[in-house]
């Protein structure tokens, strides 16, 4: 810079001197000292910023340590909004007759205190002419009467915030006004401090104390950088408000109250209010925000891949193998692990490992040539919703893998997908509430009776409530911090709705958001965590979309649905709750899709008390106890879930309850992938709160949600008079993939019942007819199915394959065995034990290490019209006890194999199960979705015993 040779630093020094018009003036001479009256931005534009009486640190309340980005665009943007209230000057002059060829009149400036040219603020106002400046000098100023303001003014303070106290009460009914610098307090006869009706009103760097402000539309104001110590905002109709940077502390009721809907008729300072909204920085979004949890990511296409499953055993472990050991059992998974022939005659052998269909059929010291066993598997789906991340064992304190597929996406990106939220997001009508601070006081926001309200930005804290949205009203509130409310966070209620997005609610006593009564909001890429209570509560025929949202760290459900409730939940991250996921009770429905439920204390999911969601494509996984929690009289829909490494069950279902069940994944749970348990709910299963009566009504009384029933019928959910467990894949769980303890029906079909850690299936108590139907079940560490005494089941038209104990183990009084395939088990085919009474028909049977059938005991049997087919050749096809009258066996047909070349086929039918005619409801609407095993080859080799010169080779195809 060449003027006078002194250095740029110096240069800073001396404009630093000036003010505002001398620096705008310097800034026209050249661009050089354009560029260095840009420079002076964090000196002397800080200086101007700090030092105006209108204004205070542009980052003030929340946030008055954090510098902004420029002080000089900072110190603009409030210039520019402390000159609104002049908007509509010029129109008032221009109306007088003649204008053009009058002077023009310049404002004056009257004072007002001890020693001034008056002496109240009320004879001020009696001499004053449009626009004036009424100049009030420190001391407290008390009128006895109304103030009514005729003409439009500017009322400031001189001196610093507080050395100027006015005691009244003011209509406006003029234009417009400007107050600035001013502490209000009520007079003696009135708590209303200020009220308009029309015009618009301007407050700069007030504080208001214990009165009230009352807004009426067509009227509007604009407040800035003002403190409310228990004083409540009224707005009525108004079209358009703007309470920005300002404290709100101590209220004994609202802060602020919308009422109405926004008024049709607007005065003229609504276009410049839109205009400074506009000109402000967005709180929206620009750039991903980071999520809480760091994930390790596969890619989309990989986690969206088909996958084929071709599994060969040749006395080798399988890759995939879930465990080295028998797992060891609490009282919920029923006893302790068999030795190689259990008191009921269960053979367990004693290989060390099981693996994912690589079972061994040989002894670890029989030579390989003597026996040769090959079963391949090709699953055909269902096309797994998470990709192959879930399909290996979790390794102990590896982190958790999610595909991208559930990586939550940022705001932005939400709302450039969904055109109706930005809509919603972009909206201004009504109140726009920014950057403001609510404290210590009984309620921050109430809208009401169609009020519109926008809050971006705010600080809610230590509150009873936050925000109440009712009557149908709409808010939109973005990136607000809500918590420490005594209450819930946000409550909506009687067709409330709007947009609650991109929020930090937390460490609330109740919900933190409670919605109820047909209220119906988008709730989008919030954090929700660590309430005392539940993170969302949905009742009393709430709706809402809540989607996109972390959910985390809860003392009771993430998401708790009850009393009719019916949101869409989607996409959301629910997890390290000290309860459940998700909980739906007392008739609550709900569309749950797509979210990932994990690390839980409780139940993933715990529906209880006629809830009926449809649970569909979530990934529950990592749990401390079980992943689905069906209780007392639950119902719905679970389809197309991965239910993965929980410490408790996959799916838990209890008596009453009527859930269906239908193509999840469910594998390497610690317990049971699927148990049905007859007790009934009582408050020794709820350790904690969640089962207790809870207490949702606002006021503390009880409420009888019953009479708002919802009468809609719901296309989503068929008609079920039976629990349904139909089309899963059940596999590497820690105990039996079914177990069945119940006094009550229960159909399990088309289900692929896989390398579980017990039994295939175990049925312990069944008084009612438990239907097993077109399921296949192999690889099991223990039997295929096991039938307890004074059971009732059916098995039709199984695959009972390679399991390492017998294929069937059975003590039960009423038990039908027809048209199944049991083949390549390690024990008996058919294992009958004393007292039971079977029927036996139209099965194919085949032991390779054992009998095809066994009868041990007093055992009663009905055995007809079989294909048994030989196993090793020490052993004989059929074992039945002597002197036992009770076995009937006829019309069997016995094949044994003769030469090496003899080959039997099961092609009339073929090998089961036959899933395509089992195909029904939902399951043929997600075809895709539908889980099949289906054995396709097995062969064998055996040498020695009666056949020791003979080669015995069997193909099933």
């Amino acid at each position: 810079m060449e003027a006078g040779g002194l250095p740029l630093e110096l240069w800073r020094m001396i404009l630093a001197y000036l003010h505002l018009p001398d620096l705008g003036r310097c800034s026209l001479v050249c661009r050089a000292w354009y560029e260095l009256i840009l420079s002076l931005d964090s000196t002397r534009w800080r200086q101007l910023c700090l030092g105006c009486t209108e204004c205070r640190h542009p980052n003030w309340p929340n946030q008055p340590d954090v510098e902004p980005e420029s002080w000089r665009e900072a110190f603009k943007l409030h210039y520019l909004a402390s000159k609104t209230w002049t908007k509509n000057a010029l129109d008032v002059e221009s109306s007088v007759c003649f204008s053009l060829f009058c002077r023009r009149r310049e404002r004056r400036t009257l004072s007002v205190g001890p020693g001034q040219e008056f002496d109240s603020l009320g004879s001020a106002l009696a001499m004053a002419n449009l626009y004036d400046r009424i100049v009030l000098f420190p001391g407290v100023y008390e009128e006895q009467g109304e103030i009514i303001l005729k003409v439009p003014v500017e009322i400031v303070g001189q001196g610093k915030l507080g050395e100027v106290v006015l005691l009244a009460s003011i209509d406006q009914h003029c234009s417009t006004t400007h107050l600035c610098n001013l502490v209000f307090m009520p007079a003696w006869f009135s708590p209303i401090m200020y009220k308009t009706t029309s015009g618009h009103v301007q407050f700069d760097n007030c504080n208001f104390e214990n009165g009230h402000i009352q807004v009426h539309g067509p009227g509007t104001c604009q407040v800035k950088f003002c403190i409310f110590k228990n004083t409540h905002i009224f707005l009525h109709n108004v079209p358009l408000c703007i309470l920005e940077s300002c404290e709100f502390v101590g209220s004994e009721n609202n802060s602020v109250t919308v009422e109405g809907h926004p008024s049709a008729d607007k005065n003229w300072a609504y276009k410049y209010l839109l205009g400074l909204i506009k000109a402000s920085p967005s709180l929206l979004p620009t750039e991903d925000s980071a999520t809480l949890s760091s994930l390790d990511l596969e890619s989309r296409d990989q986690a969206w891949s088909p996958r084929t499953c071709d599994i060969v055993i040749e006395g080798s472990q399988s890759p995939t193998s879930p465990v080295s050991s028998s797992p060891k059992l609490d009282s919920k998974a029923g006893g302790t692990q068999e030795a190689e022939v259990g008191s009921d005659g269960e053979r367990v052998a004693q290989t060390p490992d099981s693996s994912d269909g690589s079972l061994s059929s040989s002894d670890e010291d029989e030579d390989e040539d003597q026996l040769t066993f090959r079963l391949s598997y090709q699953v055909q789906g269902p096309r797994p919703v998470l990709g192959g991340s879930f399909l290996s064992p979790p390794l102990p304190g590896a982190s958790i893998q999610l595909p991208s597929c559930l990586v939550l996406n940022s705001l932005q990106q939400e709302l450039q997908k969904d055109k109706e939220a930005m809509a919603l997001a972009n909206s201004v009508q009504g109140c726009l509430i920014r950057k403001c601070l609510f404290r210590d006081g009984k309620g921050g926001v109430f809208v009401c009776s169609y009020g519109r309200a926008k809050m971006e930005g705010n600080i809610f804290r230590n509150l009873t409530y936050a925000v109440r949205c009712i009557h149908s009203s709409k808010i939109v509130m973005l990136r607000n911090d809500i918590y420490r409310c005594r209450a819930s966070g946000i409550f909506l209620r009687l067709e409330g709705g709007g947009l609650i997005a991109g929020n930090n609610i937390y460490h609330n006593a109740e919900a933190g958001v409670d919605i109820r009564k047909k209220s119906n909001p988008l709730i989008l890429c919030n954090q929700i965590h660590h309430g005392l209570r539940s993170g969302i509560v949905v009742l009393g025929n709430g709706k809402g979309i809540i989607r996109n949202n972390q959910i985390f760290s809860n003392k009771e459900a993430g998401i708790y649905i009850l009393y009719h409730g019916n949101p869409v939940v989607s996409g959301n991250h629910i997890f390290k709750g000290r309860a459940a996921g998700i909980a739906v009770n007392e008739k609550g429905k709900g569309l749950i899709t797509e979210n990932v439920i994990r690390e839980n204390q409780w139940g993933g999911v715990d529906i209880r008390r006629g809830g009926i969601p449809v649970l569909r494509s979530n990934l529950i996984c990592f749990g401390y106890s079980d992943g689905v929690v069906v209780g007392d009289e639950g119902k719905g829909l679970i389809e197309g879930n991965t239910i993965y490494a929980n410490k408790g069950c996959g799916v838990w279902m209890m008596s009453s309850s009527l859930p269906h069940v239908t193509s999840n994944h469910v594998s390497y749970n610690g317990l049971y992938g699927v148990a049905v348990f007859s007790q009934k709910d009582g408050s020794s299963e709820f350790p904690g709160g969640h089962g207790a009566q809870e207490n949702f009504s606002e006021d503390g009384d009880a409420i009888l949600w019953e009479t708002e029933l919802d009468k809609e019928d719901d296309p989503l959910r068929r008609p079920i008079t039976i629990a349904l467990v139909e089309s899963n894949s059940i596999n590497h769980n820690g105990a039996s993939g079914l177990y069945v303890q119940s006094s009550e029906g229960l159909h399990v079909t088309t289900n692929v019942i896989h390398a579980n850690g017990d039994r295939g299936i175990t049925v312990a108590q069944s008084s009612q007819l438990t239907h097993v139907t077109n399921n296949s079940i192999s690889c099991n560490r223990l039997s295929g199915v096991k039938v307890e005494a004074q059971c009732k089941v059916e098995l039709r038209g199984n695959g009972i394959y390679d399991n390492r104990g017998h294929g069937i183990i059975t003590k039960g009084d009423s038990t039908v065995v027809i048209e199944n395939d049991i083949i390549g088990n390690r024990g008996s085919g058919l294992h009958l034990l004393p007292r039971s009474d079977t029927k036996v028909m139209k099965n194919r049977i085949h032991s390779f290490r054992a009998y095809g059938i066994a009868v041990r005991g007093r055992a009663k049997a009905t055995v007809q019209e079989n294909i048994i087919f030989q196993g090793k050749t020490n052993k004989a096809i059929f074992q039945q006890i002597s002197n036992n009258r009770e076995c009937i066996m006829q019309n069997n047909k016995f094949l044994v194999f003769k030469k090496k070349s003899d080959t039997w086929r099961l092609v009339n039918p073929p090998a089961r199960p036959h899933l395509e005619n089992s195909l029904r409801g939902p399951s043929v609407a997600h075809n895709g979705q539908k889980v099949a095993a289906m054995a396709t080859r097995i062969t064998a080799r055996v040498e020695g015993g009666y056949h020791r010169n003979r080669s015995i080779f069997c193909t099933i195809l």
